[in-house]
This record gives structure tokens, sequence and C-alpha cells, in this order.
């Protein structure tokens, strides 16, 4: 079964002593990221996310379907990964590693079970038609920190789609095409975003968007999901090592500062990809057309 690469033992001790004297081999201090680039797609719901040297591509699609039996006003929305051995050795296609069940598992409960997505709204006939959504990610490099890659990727992702209108006439479902109604965008509730911080000597020392060798060195994570306004969805602990309550409070609040700043970045990415597409303001055009 493949592996990852592992380091030698020089290389991690020259890592681990770097970090006791809170120096990273990138030059970063212990609580910054790498270099984020948010784009997106010709298509709505399409958005390329690169962080550092990982890069994630995240895409959205829907089709009509029947809701589940106990869930009758409620629309479908699921999460799904795809890491290939393009993105590193250790992941092979049919064969889902411990790092991919965790990965969806975190994604799961960020952004599903977090009600990010207002699944209500999916509704168009109860009981008979709901839209399903499905949000993708595809992995393509892997150098760390995926699931806040595929975290950003997903929600940029989401509120980028533009989802097509409809008009119900009794139990027919009309679904309109982008030339005769602009397409509306996702009700969100509310942004979720993942921060993970990498723990080092004995669980004291925390580092935020650690590097894959970074994460070989470490004990053990802590991930903290939370929004733009401060409420934590979700905190979890991975590896074997203690953490003292003071440090789990420390990434809490790291956790909230990086969490406005990566919402900032999303939400200055958005507003560069309306401007891109809204040429001469054809937009505003349609718009009031429809409007009228």
């Amino acid at each position: 079964m493949p592996r990852e690469a592992e380091l030698s033992n020089n290389e991690r001790a020259f890592i681990l002593e770097a970090l006791q004297e809170d120096v990273r081999l990138d030059g970063r201090d212990l609580e910054s990221y790498r270099n984020i680039d948010i784009s997106f797609g010709d298509e709505y719901g399409v958005a390329d996310v690169q962080l550092g040297k990982t890069r994630v591509i995240a895409r959205i699609s829907t089709s009509l379907t029947a809701p589940f039996p106990d869930r009758k006003f409620d629309g479908i929305f699921t999460i799904t990964t795809e890491l290939s051995p393009m993105a590193s050795p250790a992941f092979e296609v049919g064969r889902p590693t411990e790092t991919e069940t965790l990965l969806s598992r975190l994604l799961e409960v960020a952004l599903r079970r977090s009600s990010a997505l207002s699944t209500e709204s999916l509704c168009l006939l109860a009981g008979s038609k709901v839209w399903s959504l499905t949000a993708t990610c595809h992995i393509l490099s892997h150098d760390g920190n995926l699931l806040d890659s595929c975290c950003i990727a997903v929600l940029a992702a989401l509120r980028h789609y533009r989802i097509p209108d409809t008009t119900v006439r009794g139990e027919e479902v009309i679904v309109h095409s982008i030339e005769e109604r602009n397409p509306v965008p996702l009700a969100m509730l509310h942004h979720p975003l993942c921060v993970t911080m990498a723990l080092s000597e004995g669980g004291e020392k925390v580092v935020v968007d650690a590097t894959a060798k970074e994460q070989l060195c470490c004990e053990g994570e802590v991930v903290v999901t939370a929004n733009k306004h401060g409420e934590l969805c979700q905190i979890a602990k991975l590896g074997g090592v203690s953490s003292d309550a003071l440090v789990l409070l420390k990434c809490v609040d790291v956790a909230v500062v990086k969490v406005k700043e990566l919402d900032a970045m999303i939400a200055k990415a958005l507003e560069k990809d309306a401007t891109k597409r809204d040429v001469g303001g054809l937009m505003a055009e349609l718009s009031a057309e429809n409007a009228r």
C-alpha cells in the first residue's frame, strides 16, 4: 500500500528545533497562513483555491430528485472529496485512506451539519421534488492543510454558485434556462470556515497552516470551525498528544481572527469575479428587465 514519504531524522530534528525558536522554513511566523489565491471558473460554482503549494478545485452541481421520506421539506446537500495519486503518492484511486475519511467527516460537520446552507430553500414541491446539491472537492496538489483548503474552496463555490430559477404550476416544476431567467444565489445562513493548527512540544506550541513536512513532525492537531461573527461550529482534537485547556482557548482565539481574514478574502474574490462578469453593467440591465 502506498505511503507518504517519510522525513529523515536530520530533517525532522531541524524542523522541530526551528519551531522551538519560533522559526519556520518558509519564513512565516507561527500564526500566519501561506499565500492564498482564490479564483473562479467560467461556470458558476467552480472555485480554484491555492494555499501555498496545496491546490483544491471545488465544483457545485445540482439535479432534481425526491426528498428523503423523513425530510419532506428539505433539499439534499452532500460533500464529496476526491484524492488522486497526482496530489500525493499516498493516495490511491478507489481506496479511501484515513486522511480522506477524516477530511470528509470534518467538512460534513463544518458545512452541512452547521446549516451553512438552508436546505429548506432547495425544496420545490414538499415530499415530491427538491434540489439535490453536491459539492465535489478535487485535490490536485497536497502540501499540508487539506482541510482548510477544501473548506475555503467549497464555501467560495457555494457563495459563487447560481441555481436555476424555477416556476411551480400545480404538480409541475419548470426549470428556466439562463437565457430565460437569471439564476439565483443560494440561501446561505452563515459562512463557517475551518482553521487547522498543528501542535508540537507536548501540545504547548501552536502552528497555524502547517505544511506537509511540519505536519509529519508535529504531535497532533486542533481544528476550530467558526464564522466571522465568532460563533463556534466545531472543535476537533486530532492526534494522541494531550493539550491544556488554556492552549485550546488560545487556538479558539487565533481561529476567530483568522476566520475573519479568510472570509474577507473570499468576499474580495467574489466581488472581483462579479465585476469581471458584469461587463458594461449588463447584469444590472438584465436584473431590471426581469423586475419589469
